[in-house]
């Protein structure tokens, strides 16, 4: 898929959500985001910050009160939505049903026959660790085994396009670990995925960019790089036998930290070659070199500690 010719998978232009009419209360205000084709953009925020309204306005299962939604480049109405595939915070599925009688329903609803929902269920439930599976009723599924349900219905009718809303919602480290690799497997495929989450260190390893909602307004947004970057200071790694740096690197160092000879450290860019050199003159073994990154979880928490007014949000982009 050609990215850099291809309308954007999803744009969403200043949707608005209000209950209880204009003097009601604002849930989602002026939210604007653009999702490339073929990318993993995640969409955080505090529980209340209106990151699940704005997706089911997206996908129409709420009525928003403002706003332009478009899915392909198409406005995000019931054709264009069958491109898509939708996994809610909550899934539900009759316990009654086998794994292979949920996606047949799915797969029906999507406009797939019957003989396509068949032919895919077998690998489609592998892929997602639910490997011979096919005839358990779901009451005998646990909460992570109906979890990975959810994720395989959303994938039933190869969407180009999936919404998954917090996706290792009941799953081990394993399997959380699993659905990390499908996304990026989902992404290299060219299927575009928008994540919402609240777990941090998943997004800050896949997504590509990032969304933060707070109060039902954007706060910040952009590349991941592009906002855990910390500007003017490089992070160095190196190895060694003696007991402290020498001093001409000590007087530089911030952000210092030991473990078993392997000292971690920040030092401003203009000072990066001086202290490579110091470093390899006293027999130091340079182990990294790269741009001071903060993390998402430190960078979240500022974000949420910003007042957030009336004119719109701290944005941050490439």
């Amino acid at each position: 898929m050609d990215i850099m010719t291809t309308a954007p998978a999803i744009r969403i232009e200043r949707a608005e959500k209000r209950y209880g009419g204009a003097a009601g209360f604002v849930a989602v205000s002026d939210v604007s985001l653009t999702v490339a084709p073929g990318s993993i953009h995640g969409l955080l925020g505090p529980n209340g910050a209106g990151k699940t309204t704005t997706l089911k306005m997206l996908l129409g299962l709420v009525r928003p009160s403002g706003g332009t939604f478009e899915i392909l480049g198409e406005a995000a109405g019931p054709g264009v939505r069958a491109r898509v595939g939708f996994l809610p915070e909550q899934p539900y599925f009759s316990p009654l049903l086998t794994a292979a009688e949920v996606l047949m329903l799915h797969g029906r609803l999507s406009g797939m026959i019957p003989s396509e929902v068949s032919s895919r269920t077998g690998e489609l439930l592998a892929r997602v660790g639910l490997e011979g599976r096919e005839k358990t009723r779901l009451e005998k599924y646990s909460r992570g085994m109906l979890q990975r349900v959810g994720i395989a219905q959303a994938l039933i009718a190869s969407p180009d396009v999936v919404v998954f809303d917090e996706p290792a919602s009941g799953l081990d480290p394993m399997g959380q670990r699993d659905v990390r690799n499908l996304m990026i497997a989902l992404a290299g495929e060219g299927t575009t995925v928008l994540l919402s989450s609240h777990q941090l260190s998943e997004v800050e390893a896949i997504c590509d960019e990032v969304t933060i909602l707070n109060r039902g307004r954007v706060v910040a947004e952009g590349s991941i790089d592009d906002l855990l970057n910390v500007a003017g200071r490089t992070s160095v790694r190196a190895r060694g036998t003696a007991p402290a740096l020498p001093a001409d690197v000590q007087s530089l160092m911030e952000d210092v930290a030991v473990s078993g000879g392997v000292w971690v450290f920040s030092v401003p860019d203009s000072a990066v070659r001086a202290v490579i050199d110091i470093l390899d003159d006293n027999g130091w073994a340079i182990e990294s070199v790269v741009p001071k990154r903060q993390s998402l979880e430190d960078y979240f928490g500022r974000m949420l500690e910003e007042p957030v007014h009336s004119t719109g949000a701290q944005v941050m982009s490439r």
